[in-house]
């Protein structure tokens, strides 16, 4: 995709992209069927339904071609989706919403892993967990602060291990 590049950033629901605001009105000067670029989004951001997706469209406008990218949701959307809950705690520290299975943090670490700056999956896994403790989470029926000990103590390093290694 050479010459000059138009760059349209979206947030969109997952897999129910429109050709509506933000997308028609970026998209549709530039002579780029507005459908097709809808669709493409659409078909990349359909395992993401009922989640909010950030999407950045390359439009060239002098050959009508284009690209999607499309990020992963926000860790917190994660985690709120994989418990089924709508949002946070307001009280994380006291009022815990939920409760979720480590195996459930180190998936939502691997659908992260290009867009955290961790360097492996005990780094990331870390990462996920502070991100539950803020939205009032626990992990296997306990807090934040005692599965991030129970971590370095290296309770979880198999399931650590395996999940680098796949």
């Amino acid at each position: 995709m050479a010459g000059k590049l138009i760059e349209v950033a979206a947030l969109v629901e997952g897999g129910k992209a429109s050709g509506g605001p933000p997308i028609g009105p970026a998209v549709g000067p530039t002579g780029v069927p507005i459908k097709d670029v809808v669709d493409a989004i659409n078909e990349k951001t359909k395992d993401f339904k009922g989640l909010k997706v950030p999407v950045t469209i390359l439009v060239n406008p002098e050959d009508k071609s284009f690209e999607i990218k499309v990020s992963t949701p926000m860790a917190s959307a994660l985690l709120l989706k994989e418990l089924g809950v709508a949002k946070g705690s307001g009280e994380p520290t006291t009022d815990f919403i939920g409760d979720l299975p480590f195996s459930a943090i180190l998936k939502i670490a691997r659908m992260k892993q290009d867009s955290l700056n961790a360097l492996n999956m005990k780094t990331r896994a870390k990462t996920i967990i502070g991100t539950a403790f803020s939205c009032g989470i626990k992990i296997d029926g306990k807090t934040a602060r005692e599965i991030l000990q129970e971590i370095d103590n290296g309770a979880y390093d198999d399931q650590l291990n395996a999940e680098e290694g796949a």
